[in-house]
């Protein structure tokens, strides 16, 4: 269930960010659902990873939960600050250098729907942490392109996926 906790705010910073990077949000108005998004996904993955006897892969979970709520209280952090993302843009290269192994991990690992539907959302992160690198720390002009991403991943591999789990699917 925390899974399904995790990836309901999961969906909504991501949707709310993509629509900020598309002009349809100012700056300031997405500062609240990153601090709540990372506060609700740096609970899970604590519980997760630090719970008196937590195994090796929930460990692992824990940390690659870490790597999301690392990365949404950063944004608040620019967007109060004002700051341009250049320090976001390498620890999302970092992210997604760290996050690309899972997806492959995953998909030789899937033998059901949500095995290869975690797989493609692993692959899918990995995209975006990677465009949001280039956009941020190598300047290229994509923040359109990464907006559009950023908003279709926030429903297809955040809300809508929390919804089905939510609600026993």
């Amino acid at each position: 269930m925390l899974t399904g906790l995790s990836l309901l705010f999961v969906g909504a910073v991501l949707f709310i960010n993509g629509l900020w990077m598309l002009g349809r949000i100012a700056d300031r108005e997405i500062i609240f659902i990153n601090l709540f998004a990372g506060i609700v996904t740096g609970a899970v993955a604590f519980k997760t990873a630090f719970g008196l006897g937590a195994s090796l892969v929930e460990v692992r979970m824990g940390a690659l939960t870490l790597m999301f709520t690392a990365t949404y209280m950063w944004v608040a952090v620019n967007r109060i600050l004002e700051l341009d993302g250049r320090g976001l843009g390498w620890f999302s290269l970092l992210v997604a250098m760290t996050v690309a192994p899972v997806m492959v991990q995953e998909w030789s690992a899937a033998s059901s729907v949500l095995g290869a539907w975690l797989a493609i959302s692993w692959g899918i992160w990995t995209v975006l942490w990677a465009m949001n690198f280039a956009h941020l720390t190598l300047g290229w002009r994509i923040e359109r392109a990464t907006g559009r991403v950023t908003l279709l991943s926030g429903i297809f591999t955040g809300w809508g996926p929390a919804m089905l789990l939510l609600n026993g699917g």
